[in-house]
């Protein structure tokens, strides 16, 4: 008797044993390192917020050393380097250059951006830079072209128009927006290449079409732009018909057809880079007059005037387009013998109507 509940009891302790062992086998060791890294690579490049990508990685061991594979950080998104200014570090740093080393392009682009324009590492930051534009970065390729018009980092000697235009022709073929605008800018004015001004007009018009698409695609992801010119298409008249009927009825913004349309989000390291400037007042630095933009002067008088008021500057003819439909078009007031330098180092942006073309 004494033996038969003896080997109940016993038969009882190994199956509680059995069930609670069931209930701790951690299934997450279990997993394959390939099929983490592959969870964490889409988290990486859907993530919204640096903070989103950073929880993970602070979760356990394992989830930080395979989050930091190159895998992971090669398919990271921009928005995971979207650090403030007042949080930059070194462990900040570390973090974009390890992403850049591993292959990451919108990393090299930031850091470069950062380096050359923050940390007056002019050399390093444009190398970053051009690493991403070898690889086909539009944003890289027309913010050398901005750096080659300008000759930022250099003296006014060191500006390169034709290297500027070429820069920006490669990133409208990828199509940038801002490159698009600028390289219209360039053809009607003549400004580093032999003046165009009905080839201009075209990548003003597409530059327009590309950034209705945009505006109305983030609303609507089943809406579609049908590419081409405006509404004058119907009419069956050839480009040049086109660009005089553009002239004569002065439609020559997205806005005169009653489109109000939002501004695009500008890359994080152009908020970062306008933060960065912002709390360093003192430094006494002049940036370019379009808020989304921050890249700053890295010489005195380096940007271009308003011709009109005199009072904004600005990096790119594609930012003063863009800042002219957003409100200086309003708040512009010619001022007649407005200030100009003995030494006349800046070249003025003419506010007519052949160059704000949106």
């Amino acid at each position: 008797m004494y033996s038969f509940d003896t080997n109940i009891s016993s038969n009882l302790s190994h199956k509680r044993q059995k069930k609670s062992s069931e209930h701790n086998i951690d299934f997450f060791n279990s997993l394959h390192d390939d099929l983490v890294l592959t969870i964490l690579s889409k988290l990486s490049s859907t993530s919204t917020t640096p903070s989103d990508f950073i929880t993970v990685l602070i979760t356990c061991k394992r989830l930080h050393k395979l989050g930091l594979n190159s895998q992971v950080l090669k398919k990271a998104c921009s928005k995971i380097f979207a650090v403030k200014a007042k949080k930059w570090c070194d462990s900040s740093h570390r973090f974009l250059k390890q992403c850049s080393d591993a292959g990451n392009i919108d990393a090299s682009y930031t850091l470069g951006m950062i380096r050359f324009y923050c940390l007056q590492n002019r050399r390093s930051g444009a190398c970053l830079m051009a690493k991403a534009a070898m690889k086909s970065h539009a944003p890289a390729l027309f913010s050398l072209g901005v750096i080659q018009f300008n000759g930022s980092g250099g003296t006014k000697n060191d500006k390169n128009l034709q290297a500027g235009v070429a820069l920006c022709a490669r990133a409208a073929f990828l199509g940038h927006i801002d490159a698009l605008r600028e390289l219209g800018h360039c053809l009607q004015d003549g400004y580093g290449v032999m003046q165009n001004v009905t080839e201009g007009l075209k990548y003003l018009l597409q530059a327009n079409a590309r950034e209705l698409e945009a505006v109305l695609c983030s609303v609507n992801k089943t809406w579609k732009v049908t590419w081409g010119l405006p509404p004058v298409q119907n009419m069956n008249l050839n480009v040049e018909h086109t660009v005089r009927f553009m002239r004569e009825t002065r439609c020559t913004l997205v806005s005169d057809y009653g489109c109000n349309l939002p501004v695009q989000e500008p890359h994080p390291v152009n908020r970062f880079m306008k933060e960065w400037f912002m709390t360093r007042s003192n430094l006494g630095v002049r940036l370019c007059s379009y808020l989304g933009c921050g890249r700053p002067e890295t010489r005195k008088n380096e940007f271009r005037r308003c011709s009109l008021c005199g009072l904004m500057i600005y990096c790119s003819r594609a930012c003063q387009a863009i800042d002219w439909r957003m409100g200086h078009k309003v708040r512009c007031v010619p001022i007649a013998g407005h200030y100009h330098d003995d030494n006349n180092n800046n070249d003025d942006i003419y506010n007519n109507n052949d160059i704000l073309v949106v």
